[in-house]
């Protein structure tokens, strides 16, 4: 009985588009314009890239809505506007991606004077982002030729709608010889370094985590890119960021200045994203290159320091009542940093660790905070990996993700000496954690 009914309703935007007066905002104003749009609806396709209508719906994303208008309904027509533009319809793709006026008055957004509103951002870098995967050839050749692009978009960093849109200049891509040269024309253009100099105590803590994020996604997305990729071509970008120069700006700008706890977490999770050997979801492993070891080390005083005197935080009320010193988010974050060394097995990191005593300073953290179970996880990872560290010199240069050591040098005691062989630098990190037991 149930087929015996009509039951199939007709859009009300095929009436709308039967009058020659129909505007964008009434057809904007129905429920399935966007269905309609993705269905392949042609009389709304054609209406909606006149470039009329085109200009309208940059212009809505672009400009931020009138103040009058109330809140919940401010931003109903950009969201829309936005939704449509990047509804993956080939014939707006190619109206927007090929007209480059259109693209001009998109990229006239980030002329702005920071701050940008975020939710607009994000409808721009949503969009931009689109025609990077869509139209590519088009757009980047358009950014390419805008000399100020990567300084606009690092001057709104502080929105993450534009860590997202570097992102997907990185890994959106195809084919693989034009993002080889969009990697190479972003190495130029310093993005490595900017990006570096905005982890400084000078900037603001957003900024900073932005850059920091950034930089940790880019490493993450080269080596899991190399690692997919047939030809062993360099990723410059990832080149650049395991240099020994890079680190070391790294580091200077996180102990620069006055002492921020902001500059030293976002500095040590890049050292983090650097030391990482394997990755979820991916059987190879690399080796630690040892230009950062190299870069890292005459800064463990550095990292020792802020174990001993952190930046100072205010009393706080735990469920075990008021304390007066919080370990802080610096510290914890130099306890992951060291648990990383360790597990290098580099043999003159572990002897400067064990020359500052950094390992009994952690093991006195660990017995004062008793009910900080992330410090204790940490800790029990430096622990495992001087306990599991090879003894040998062949161990230790066939060891996952180390870092080969020269030969030792034989000495041969003398006949009725009874003096013992001079520790290793293994032995005697095995010493310090003995001590405690």
């Amino acid at each position: 009985m149930f087929w015996k009914f009509d039951l199939h309703t007709t859009s009300h935007i095929e009436q709308l588009l039967e009058r020659e007066d129909v505007t964008l905002r009434e057809l904007m104003e129905e429920d399935d314009i966007l269905q309609e749009c993705k269905a392949q609806n042609r009389r709304l396709l054609l209406f909606l890239s006149q470039d009329q209508c085109m200009k309208e719906l940059v212009e809505l994303i672009t400009n931020e809505p009138s103040e009058a208008l109330e809140e919940r309904s401010r931003f109903k027509f950009p969201n829309i506007a936005c939704e449509l533009l990047t509804s993956d319809v080939s014939i707006l793709n190619d109206k927007l991606g090929g007209d480059e006026s259109l693209l001009e008055m998109l990229y006239r957004f980030l002329e702005q004077e920071p701050p940008l509103n975020p939710l607009l951002a994000s409808f721009f870098s949503k969009t931009i982002g689109n025609l990077i995967a869509r139209k590519t050839e088009q757009v980047i050749s358009f950014l390419k030729k805008k000399e100020g692009f990567i300084g606009l978009v690092l001057k709104h960093i502080d929105a993450s709608a534009m860590m997202d849109l570097l992102l997907r200049l990185i890994s959106c891509v195809e084919p693989a010889a034009l993002r080889h040269d969009v990697l190479h024309w972003l190495n130029e253009e310093k993005l490595v370094q900017r990006l570096t100099e905005l982890i400084h105590t000078g900037n603001d803590e957003e900024r900073q985590s932005n850059a920091s994020q950034t930089l940790c996604d880019i490493i993450r997305l080269s080596r899991d890119q190399a690692n997919q990729m047939q030809e062993n071509s360099e990723d410059p970008l990832l080149a650049v960021l395991e240099s020994q120069e890079s680190v070391a700006e790294l580091l200077k700008n996180m102990f620069e200045g006055e002492k921020s706890e902001a500059s030293i977490v976002n500095g040590t999770q890049v050292l983090l994203t650097l030391l990482e050997t394997r990755r979820s979801g991916y059987d190879r492993s690399h080796t630690v290159s040892s230009s950062i070891l190299n870069a890292i080390e005459p800064h463990l005083k550095d990292f020792q320091q802020i174990l001993l005197d952190p930046p100072q935080k205010s009393a706080i009320l735990t469920t075990v009542g008021v304390l007066e010193h919080p370990l802080g988010n610096a510290r914890l974050h130099v306890a992951r940093l060291v648990a990383s060394l360790l597990q290098t097995n580099c043999p003159s990191v572990c002897k400067e660790l064990c020359r500052l005593n950094t390992i009994d300073l952690l093991l006195d953290l660990f017995f004062t905070y008793t009910w900080n179970n992330f410090l204790h996880f940490q800790v029990e990872l430096c622990v495992a990996a001087i306990l599991n560290q090879p003894s040998s010199p062949e161990e230790r240069s066939n060891h996952q993700g180390a870092v080969p050591s020269p030969e030792p040098i034989e000495v041969t005691p003398q006949e009725g000496s009874t003096q013992e062989p001079p520790p290793s630098d293994c032995n005697s990190l095995v010493a310090h954690v003995s001590k405690w037991c």
